[in-house]
């Protein structure tokens, strides 16, 4: 079944057109790759899909809904989230802090409720911490629960962010560059997690630079380049897509 359905999507900014009408799916259940050299589109894309930036053309549809006209919250509150490039963590909170603050959108205690501790909002939060504690544990960054973010190392801050994404209950999870600046171990580390959250029911689509990870965890890949979408399909077609090859892995069978 198709959850997310891109159409002709296109970004123009100034003179430079982004994106240049693309179009794809991404099946639930699965984890879908974006890839191609830098200045292909790949971030502008995400940004289109979470309504952080509006299409000159095209659509998304998510679970045969049209988000045209959705603010960023509204795409959240509809089941999408999303990691950035560069972490964007809150600083000045503990591991577990961030990942409650990623489930305001799912929680009916306001100021007010919270203020008045009435029965209801202890019982709210008290499954909201034994979620956060649960997110943790999955992606690997339990001992850094009550550690200040800003003290966590930067391999285990990634997993954080997808802690906190997860942490709003989404159907579909836009990774951007999950493994960037990751060691051996820690990008190892990072597809059993990825694994770990499609089990969950989760539908992840990435967009990465690491191509043995992309090789490893994903079912399709799309490719990118100039904008444009130059090829979609499985990893061992992705890898002799002479497109492909001349636009991004350079040379033919390095990744066989």
């Amino acid at each position: 079944m198709s959850l997310l359905a891109v159409r002709d999507l296109s970004k123009r900014f100034g003179g430079l057109t982004a994106v240049d009408a693309v179009s794809f799916e991404v099946h639930e259940g699965t984890i879908k790759a974006v890839i191609g050299p830098n200045g292909a589109g790949k971030s502008t894309l995400f940004n289109l899909l979470t309504a952080f930036d509006r299409p000159d053309s095209g659509s998304v549809a998510f679970a045969g809904r049209n988000l045209a006209g959705m603010r960023p919250h509204r795409v959240v509150c509809a089941g999408i989230s999303r990691t950035f490039q560069n972490t964007q963590l809150f600083e000045e909170l503990t591991a577990v802090e961030n990942v409650l603050v990623g489930m305001h959108t799912r929680l009916r205690a306001g100021f007010l409720g919270g203020a008045l501790s009435l029965p209801w909002t202890r019982a709210e939060e008290r499954r909201a911490r034994e979620r956060a504690a649960h997110l943790l544990r999955m992606v690997g960054v339990d001992m850094y629960s009550d550690t200040l973010a800003a003290d966590i190392p930067h391999g285990m801050r990634r997993l954080l962010e997808i802690a906190r994404a997860l942490a709003a209950e989404p159907r579909l999870l836009l990774l951007d560059e999950p493994a960037a600046g990751l060691n051996g171990p820690e990008t190892q580390s990072l597809a059993k997690t990825l694994y770990r959250i499609r089990d969950e029911g989760v539908t992840i689509v990435v967009v990465e630079h690491d191509m043995g990870l992309v090789m490893e965890v994903s079912e399709e890949i799309v490719v990118l380049d100039r904008g444009r979408k130059i090829a979609e399909g499985p990893p061992l077609l992705i890898q002799k897509d002479r497109a492909v090859i001349e636009a991004y892995l350079g040379e033919e069978g390095v990744y066989v």
